[in-house]
């Protein structure tokens, strides 16, 4: 699994590229075939943006963006509703 940070209009400090990685290794354990995440971090018109894309197996996409005052709150809603992507798919996939 590849985790990758991109940053636009800021530097990511180390920081907040530990935050994210560690946040990011919990991904697999709610979905095991996950190939890729990245996370791309933005600053547009003072206040932090984040967007998370998560590609699967057999071409399954989950995006989730969040826009907030703070970029750690902006993590944790995106990485919470990715997380509940993650965890209806494979509810999903189980009913089937």
């Amino acid at each position: 699994m590849d985790v990758t940070i991109n940053a636009r209009h800021m530097d990511v400090t180390d920081a907040i590229r530990e935050y994210v990685d560690s946040k990011a290794s919990k991904l697999p354990k709610y979905l095991d075939d996950i190939h890729s995440i990245v996370v791309t971090l933005d600053i547009d018109a003072e206040q932090p943006f984040v967007e998370i894309i998560v590609q699967a197996r057999r071409k399954h996409t989950f995006v989730a963006s969040q826009r907030n005052s703070d970029m750690y709150a902006c993590i944790d809603g995106c990485l919470s509703k990715i997380t509940e992507q993650l965890r209806r798919h494979k509810d999903k996939i189980r009913s089937h």
